[in-house]
């Protein structure tokens, strides 16, 4: 009777708590909710950036920029401070072509901002800024993202300073066209997050306060599709253009086709997403790495490969040196190697010039001049000659040969190379595909 008396009387302690109604949470602590706290963790080191230029309007009557009317533009965009000490990274688009720039932190300092490096290709951009207790969140990690986790984008879309707004992770390793349609950025991380003009270069953001992409691109026409470089390869780039001041370019001695349908269905490969081998130039890391030409690339790092970038972007979001796995097709055999693109020796970029597309050149008188086109080469082919001057590659204005070999490599990445060419008082465009 005893033990049956004590187990009564623990059932009614047991009844009586779970009657008691618990202690309410207070509204501000339901009201903070994860979201809500990754805000306020990251949101001071977003600023807002306006670029100041100079556009010089074409003169009606003669057709050049010479005594036009010049006019002041703005444009604006997002950074996020990721060192204390006043490091910004931003878009590359954001501040192309800026003769000032001002950086706005959350509580309305502003501060004159100095460019570290930029990287077009990459769209990626450091800026430094000077100014005591800046708040600061470093980029963090894209490697193990969560397809339709929750993720935050942060920053200034129409000049509306610090919008938040929220979304998933729609898809990884997207592929999506630059606005002129002759490339195309690879590996963009998609988001249903609202991302508007003004949003580019500011954080995307998962629950735990990760710093996963910088958010750079919009579909046009399409609403609830936004795009982020991964917060891997982002620091990748940060890393060279900080130590270098641009991102330095890889030597792999391997020059890639993208295979669509088409080309499969043409040239009867048994594959029909992927990269044809091209060439491999002999004694570089690709030649050492054991790729022949006609080898069908179709995997990188185990990930399916929709296209020659593929290969490019996976190598430059590893440390130079770093192996990255290739899956191949060679004939009926499937073959896995590692390739590791190094740091181009002094020199290489000339000498790939020379090789590839027929030129050498010389520095004579502060520029680049034209000392010798080989007969029947590309350069041969479009017309160049002695005493041609280069003006510029790729975009880049370039005066120094080092500074053209850089382009060059990066050309070979891209698998073209653009230069611009004087002869007298005229100024030409060449492209050539490598």
């Amino acid at each position: 009777m005893r033990r049956f008396a004590l187990a009564s009387a623990a059932l009614a302690v047991v009844a009586a708590l779970a009657a008691t109604p618990a202690a309410p949470q207070s509204a501000e602590a339901v009201r903070r909710t994860p979201v809500v706290q990754v805000v306020e963790r990251v949101a001071p080191a977003v600023v807002n950036i306006a670029a100041e230029s100079m556009v010089r309007q074409v003169d009606p009557f003669f057709g050049n920029f010479f005594g036009g009317r010049a006019r002041r533009t703005q444009s604006l965009g997002s950074g996020l401070i990721v060192d204390p000490n006043g490091v910004v990274v931003t878009n590359a688009h954001v501040i192309e072509g800026a003769s000032r720039i001002v950086v706005t932190t959350r509580e309305g300092r502003e501060l004159e901002a100095e460019v570290l490096g930029s990287d077009r290709d990459a769209d990626l951009a450091v800026l430094k800024v000077q100014g005591p207790g800046l708040p600061a969140v470093p980029l963090g990690a894209s490697g193990d993202l969560l397809m339709g986790e929750t993720v935050i984008a942060i920053g200034n879309p129409f000049g509306l300073s610090h919008t938040v707004t929220t979304g998933v992770l729609s898809a990884r390793g997207r592929t999506v066209p630059t606005e002129s349609g002759d490339a195309a950025y690879t590996d963009f991380l998609q988001t249903d997050a609202s991302i508007n003009p003004g949003n580019s270069g500011g954080p995307l953001v998962d629950l735990a306060g990760r710093v996963i992409g910088i958010n750079t691109a919009i579909v046009s026409g399409a609403n609830g599709i936004g795009f982020a470089i991964p917060a891997d390869r982002a620091q990748r780039v940060v890393d060279d253009l900080l130590r270098f001041g641009s991102l330095q370019p890889l030597w792999t001695g391997l020059r890639l086709v993208t295979i669509d349908p088409e080309l499969a269905r043409r040239e009867g490969y048994p594959v029909t997403r992927g990269a044809l081998v091209e060439r491999v130039y002999e004694n570089s890391p690709a030649d050492r790495a054991g790729l022949r030409p006609g080898d069908l690339v179709v995997a990188v790092e185990g990930k399916p490969l929709s296209a020659r970038e593929d290969v490019t972007t996976a190598l430059y979001s590893v440390p130079a040196g770093t192996p990255v796995q290739l899956e191949l097709r060679r004939g009926s055999s499937t073959l896995r190697l590692a390739l590791t693109a190094m740091r181009p020796p002094p020199g290489l970029g000339a000498r790939m010039l020379e090789r590839a597309v027929g030129l050498r050149v010389e520095l004579d008188r502060g520029g680049l001049v034209v000392t010798e086109v080989l007969r029947g080469s590309l350069a041969d082919r479009k017309g160049l000659r002695p005493g041609d001057r280069l003006l510029g590659a790729n975009g880049q204005r370039v005066q120094e040969v080092e500074g053209l070999g850089r382009e060059v490599l990066r050309g070979l990445d891209r698998g073209g190379l653009l230069l611009v060419v004087q002869r007298g008082r005229y100024a030409y465009h060449l492209s050539f595909a490598l």
